[in-house]
């Protein structure tokens, strides 16, 4: 298994354990954050209130993931399927009222010396939105 390949893999696995230190640890101290449909966040301390934040509102597991990797390790994506339940309200959205929802998403990143130093995420909001809508 490819460096980046473990890297995705360790990263996924801490997410799914809830081990946000796990995951912090799989990053660059200057990391990119991509929000899907949103703004792009700069530093691991940035990540960590990002996670926080989604301790609170989201309890979430990736299934079915999916990593690929450039052919030199510098760039890679994973597919996965994302099966979530809205726990409190987060600012924009909809009223949280434990509704669960499964949803196809992706990610990007980009490896620098052994840690991602760009994540970029993707997922259907509208998809979201209507499933914790009841739409």
């Amino acid at each position: 298994m490819s460096p980046s390949i473990e890297l995705i893999a360790r990263y996924y696995d801490a997410f799914n354990r809830g081990d946000w230190e796990a995951m912090l640890d799989c990053l660059t101290d200057d990391v990119a954050h991509d929000i899907n449909q949103g703004h792009r966040e700069s530093g691991r301390d940035t990540f960590r209130s990002f996670l926080q934040r989604m301790k609170r509102c989201y309890r979430e597991q990736l299934h079915d993931i999916v990593p690929m990797v450039s052919a030199d390790g510098n760039r890679a994506a994973a597919e996965y399927v994302v099966h979530g339940q809205y726990l409190a309200d987060d600012e924009g959205l909809p009223p949280a009222r434990g509704q669960r929802y499964v949803l196809p998403g992706g990610a990007f990143f980009e490896i620098r010396d052994g840690r991602m130093a760009r994540i970029s995420n993707y997922y259907n909001l509208q998809d979201w939105i209507a499933q914790v809508s009841g739409d």
